[in-house]
């Protein structure tokens, strides 16, 4: 939480990023990661006082919980496509093509992609269900297909990451260009540390992300009931290891993208 904080406080308070399109997603994708903790912590306390986290004995709180945490991961990931994106156009030799991106055009399709998948998860979470011994699961058969073939391996998984890639690929060719333009050096260095920043950021998704996809497709088609004590066991080990993993990649980054700004921000400024 302190990270993503720092993280947010730095793009919306430095003069160097205001109205930088890409520091708007990286801000944007800082205070859904900030929200993501907010309700792990929750259900963290729910299991401090109640021993469980609930998804057993409710249905709303089974589908609101996962409805939540399905729109802050897809609002995330897709977020930093869309800052790749922008770091493609705004980096790229040609006017027009520049001048397509504005910050207005970031709010609106931040807004749309809100819309998107908040829709999209309302409509999935209708098919979990509270099963006995396996807890708040997908009882829908078509649904388990979807998200065994498409949601967990492509929307979430391999989807964001390509799409991030080539356009962060794109933009590094795009900032090799830019050296060779005449365009001032406080710009081309301001270029070439957004488009790190957001390289660091595809790498993390890419390597801490992917096991947790993987996972939850694993658990949803072979789901471990309490009673077989070693499998359940072995389950719950391996469900800590891709956690961490998935943690790791919220929190880490974003001291890293601190630490880089903080550092790149002096040197922005006049001796």
């Amino acid at each position: 939480m302190i990270g993503n904080t720092l993280n947010i406080l730095t793009f919306t308070q430095l003069k160097l990023f205001q109205n930088n399109r890409s520091a708007f997603y990286l801000t944007v994708e800082s205070i859904s990661n900030l929200l993501n903790q907010l309700l792990f912590i929750a259900i963290n306390i729910l299991i401090s006082l109640y021993g469980d986290d609930a998804t057993e004995k409710s249905l709303i709180w089974c589908r609101f919980r996962y409805a939540a945490a399905q729109v802050l991961v897809l609002f995330t990931s897709y977020t930093l496509c869309l800052a790749a994106g922008d770091q493609f156009f705004s980096t790229n030799y040609q006017l027009n093509l520049r001048n397509l991106c504005t910050i207005r055009l970031a709010r609106w399709l931040s807004g749309i992609f809100v819309c998107i998948w908040l829709i999209h998860s309302i409509v999935f979470t209708t098919s979990f269900n509270i099963q006995p011994s396996i807890g708040c699961t997908i009882s829908d058969p078509i649904w388990l297909r979807y998200s065994t073939y498409f949601f967990y391996p492509v929307l979430i998984g391999l989807l964001p990451i390509c799409i991030a890639s080539l356009f962060n690929i794109l933009a590094f060719r795009n900032v090799r260009r830019i050296v060779r333009r005449q365009l001032p050096i406080a710009r081309r260095r301001l270029d070439q540390q957004m488009t790190a920043l957001v390289l660091i950021r595809v790498v993390m998704l890419a390597v801490l992300f992917s096991p947790y996809a993987i996972f939850r497709t694993y658990s949803l088609n072979t789901p471990t009931a309490q009673g077989q004590s070693l499998q359940y066991a072995v389950t719950r080990l391996i469900q800590a290891i891709v956690l961490s993993l998935y943690w790791l990649n919220i929190s880490v980054s974003m001291f890293h993208f601190s630490h880089l700004i903080s550092i790149e921000y002096f040197d922005f400024i006049p001796a």
